[in-house]
């Protein structure tokens, strides 16, 4: 019998908090009849996921909800990315695609086999995507309605060094990289995050990993949705790869509630 696991979580915060931590890459769990489609031994999908996933991120945003003088809203992703990656547009377009890592992953992040090239996406995009990116879209249109705006602050992390499915894993890697969108990143929210992670190293934009989630329906249109990806580089807070986390989370925890109070 196939056990139901719930595949992401909504977690209240303050009513007049425009803010919602986005967590879409820190679960391991994969559903056993999702096992079934992927390749790897248990050895190696012990290996990709402490490769793929962004380990201890969600304990981060939760501090950081405990910090914060006003409570964001937290939406949470309870599944691996292994299963469907939600912040990925399902599009032949999507550059991540032609590597096999596009909303359903085909590939491993050293470009190894992870499901048949051949595998139809459609069942886990219907599964697991579509309610996901409705759920994201409406937790977005509450937050509107209730406070006039939007902020969505993805808590992403990336290993030091670069991993062979990168595209553009030749450019800098500092310690925090802000992933920013032309029309919904506006340059106040870029700069308090700059101040806000001050005291974690140095702040880059868009290297390795740019651009920054918000939901289909409000992409481009919206102004009043903001948004911007915070990418921490983990060997500021955990043991690489996949280890436990060290004294760095509660720094950085702390960094991502003064982001989130300068959104008040």
């Amino acid at each position: 019998m196939t056990v139901a696991v719930p595949s992401f979580e909504l977690l209240p915060g303050a009513d007049d908090s425009p803010v919602i931590l986005h967590v879409p890459h820190s679960a391991r769990e994969i559903p056993s009849d999702v096992r079934e489609g992927i390749v790897l031994d248990d050895a190696a999908l012990t290996r990709e996921l402490d490769h793929i996933t962004d380990a201890h991120t969600e304990e981060m945003a939760r501090r950081a909800g405990r910090l914060a003088g006003l409570t964001p809203w937290r939406f949470v992703n309870r599944l691996s990315r292994l299963v469907v990656d939600p912040e990925r547009f399902p599009d032949e377009r999507e550059e991540m695609r032609a590597v096999g890592m596009g909303a359903v992953y085909t590939r491993t992040t050293h470009r190894a086999a992870l499901r048949p090239d051949d595998t139809d996406p459609e069942p886990l995009l219907d599964r697991y995507f579509r309610p996901y990116a409705r759920a994201m879209t409406e937790a977005v249109r509450e937050r509107l309605a209730a406070t006039g705006r939007a902020v969505v602050i993805d808590v992403h992390s990336y290993p030091t060094e670069p991993l062979p499915y990168e595209l553009h894993g030749d450019g800098p890697r500092p310690p925090i990289c802000l992933g920013t969108d032309a029309f919904h990143t506006p340059p106040e929210l870029t700069e308090l995050a700059r101040v806000s992670f001050a005291g974690c190293g140095e702040t880059g934009l868009d290297s390795p990993f740019g651009g920054a989630y918000v939901p289909l329906e409000f992409h481009g249109t919206e102004p009043r949705v903001a948004a911007l990806m915070v990418e921490i580089r983990r060997d500021l807070y955990m043991a690489e790869p996949g280890g436990p986390a060290g004294p760095g989370l509660s720094r950085l925890a702390s960094a991502l509630a003064a982001l989130v109070d300068g959104e008040r």
